[in-house]
């Protein structure tokens, strides 16, 4: 053979073996959409990753994803919740169908050393890890905790001018009532905070455009479950800050490990959601992570949000088992924040658990005393509640009202999205903080008036000027709406009462000097900013000029307002009916791009049907 043609024969083999090289290492975008193999929805939140790197992605609300895998290698796809699948990638279109875990679906009722199948919420009997036999694990105990609810009443102008309380922007009460009535079950009446329901929703108010970072708006119309009253609404707006623009943040996840958080809905369910969270960090932003069960340890240390696979690989390894010595983990927590702490960033600590302290420090007293004086470092505080059966609820509360914080629960991969993307800079950047009201009612137009909801915030009427009283935080974009059901002055009132003379003293009546003013009321606020300890005040005298021409924000508000008095069976529901609430709701559904209202109006169908 001659040396040309050996040559020739060599380049055209190695020619071969390049392009045979260069199939093989295909690469591809690959896209595709991860649904439920049950109803075929789009799985929120589930890991796709190529087996073998540490190339991974999340898919988004709608289920979709995409990810650069070379053809053959291998994608693995993972979800709180459902059974892990492997595919082989051999183009760049991709779905895949998740079948729900057994583990998730077989969940039973522990008695002793033994296990009962319970035949509504049981497929089979799955075995249960020993350690987990003596807590009582199933999700349908009744060892929830929550605080009692003494619900405000009528109060006359004449007595009592003024009423002060803390605004509060959390939601937990909603999505733990939604949790309740996808189970086919009625929320215990405490579980109800009507404030937090309606507060739930973001509504339309004006920007503040000043130098305050809140705005007030006010409005009023017809009571709806009791005509002859006036309803008044005082909505509040924090300044919106573009996501690029937010200060740098030092998060530190603190992550309830305990036996209690054992399961899918549990500690699965909090893996999924700070993922999310991760997943929308920038490089400059940095997370830490502190566990706890028997003890307290430092999984993660201070890292880059740039590094998101080694935060995600930390989440993914954690294992639930032991008890809860919640008080140390919340102590190395707040250590390890004031170690990273950025002057004029957002410092804060992210707590997952389902309130179940059992060694340490564990009582609501203690807790508060602790949460107290940590609180002065200028760290902040989102509690994130998961669990069910076991949920301690009321120090939940207590923990984000004393920790200068906010409380969430989170009872799907929905609502994680919800509250750690969508809302994001509400949820995680303060912009005022210990932000109170009063309001001054004008005696000359309002005979009574009541406060729907706010319970655990009201205040003194003396601490709205007292800088040391601690109050409620609003983040950047947040809303807070407040009713007040008035009692308009020449309208029967049957609410108040009536108490006997004194037999000891003479009572005289108060006496009010008319000042020919037309106003209904006046609305005083107080915020400071993040950093400060000096309150600014803002005031606005509202003048009801009874039309009854009400915004559909107002209109959807106070339907929500009635059925949260309605799930509570309150004194003052006056002729409220789940109809009027869904007849209300429906005729408000603008502005419901993520279809918040229309989940709302179904939920409320299902407690009608739950009640009749």
């Amino acid at each position: 053979m001659k040396t040309n043609q050996l040559r020739a024969m060599v380049a055209g083999l190695l020619v071969t073996i390049v392009s045979l090289g260069t199939v093989s290492a295909e690469t591809f975008t690959v896209k595709g959409k991860v649904t439920d193999a049950s109803n075929g929805s789009g799985i929120i939140a589930c890991t796709v990753q190529v087996e073998g790197t540490t190339r991974s992605t999340l898919t988004n609300v709608d289920g979709e994803y995409a990810i650069r895998a070379d053809k053959d290698e291998k994608l693995t796809f993972s979800a709180a919740g459902y059974e892990k699948q492997t595919v082989r990638v051999t183009s760049n279109r991709l779905n895949v169908a998740l079948s729900a875990s057994n583990q998730m679906l077989q969940e039973c009722v522990v008695v002793g050393y033994d296990m009962q199948k319970k035949a509504s919420i049981c497929g089979s009997v799955s075995i249960i890890p020993r350690a987990m036999e003596s807590r009582a694990y199933a999700d349908y105990t009744d060892a929830e905790e929550y605080n009692g609810i003494v619900e405000n009443g009528f109060r006359k102008v004449t007595e009592n001018p003024l009423s002060t309380f803390s605004i509060d922007v959390d939601a937990a009460s909603y999505s733990n009532m939604r949790r309740y009535l996808n189970r086919g079950e009625l929320p215990p009446a405490d579980a109800i905070r009507t404030e937090e329901l309606v507060n739930y929703f973001s509504y339309n108010y004006a920007q503040p455009t000043g130098k305050d970072p809140v705005k007030i708006t006010t409005e009023a119309g017809a009571c709806p479950w009791n005509e002859q009253h006036r309803l008044v609404r005082i909505g509040l707006k924090a300044k919106e800050i573009p996501a690029e623009n937010l200060p740098t943040s030092n998060l530190v996840f603190l992550i309830d490990v305990s036996g209690s958080m054992y399961g899918p809905q549990r500690l699965g369910l909090v893996q999924s959601s700070l993922k999310l969270l991760v997943n929308n960090l920038r490089d400059k932003d940095r997370v830490a992570i502190v566990v706890y069960s028997g003890s307290a340890g430092e999984k993660l240390p201070s890292t880059n949000g740039s590094d998101k696979q080694k935060i995600r690989e930390a989440i993914d390894e954690l294992t639930a088992g032991g008890s809860t010595a919640g008080g140390e983990g919340i102590k190395l927590a707040y250590k390890i924040a004031k170690k990273n702490f950025i002057e004029g960033g957002n410092n804060r600590i992210i707590l997952c658990t389902d309130g179940d302290f059992n060694v340490g420090v564990s009582s609501n007293e203690g807790l508060e005393k602790l949460i107290e004086q940590e609180r002065k470092s200028g760290v902040f505080l989102t509690v994130l509640g998961y669990g069910m059966g076991n949920y301690k609820d009321s120090k939940m509360q207590i923990l984000a009202e004393k920790g200068n914080g906010n409380h969430a629960y989170i009872d799907n991969v929905q609502e994680a999205n919800r509250v750690l993307v969508n809302e994001f800079g509400a949820t995680m950047h303060t912009v005022a903080k210990d932000v109170k009201l009063q309001i001054e009612f004008n005696p000359f137009q309002v005979q009574a008036y009541r406060l729907i909801g706010y319970e655990s915030r009201l205040l003194k009427d003396e601490d709205f000027n007292n800088d040391a009283k601690d109050a409620g935080e609003m983040g950047a974009g947040h809303t807070v709406t407040a009713f007040y059901e008035v009692i308009p002055v020449g309208v029967k009132n049957d609410y108040t009462g009536k108490v006997d003379d004194l037999k000891y003293q003479k009572t005289k009546p108060v006496s009010v000097q008319a000042n020919g003013s037309k106003e209904l009321l006046t609305i005083k606020l107080r915020y400071k900013a993040p950093d400060g300890n000096v309150s600014q005040k803002i005031e606005l005298p509202f003048i009801d000029h009874k039309e009854n021409k009400v915004s559909s924000d107002f209109r959807f508000a106070a339907a929500v307002a009635m059925f949260g008095q309605l799930l509570r069976d309150s004194d003052f529901k006056g002729d409220a009916t789940y109809d009027k609430v869904i007849s209300l709701a429906k005729a408000s559904l603008d502005n419901d791009e993520r279809g918040y209202k229309r989940e709302f109006i179904r939920l409320v169908e299902t407690t009608k049907g739950l009640t009749e």
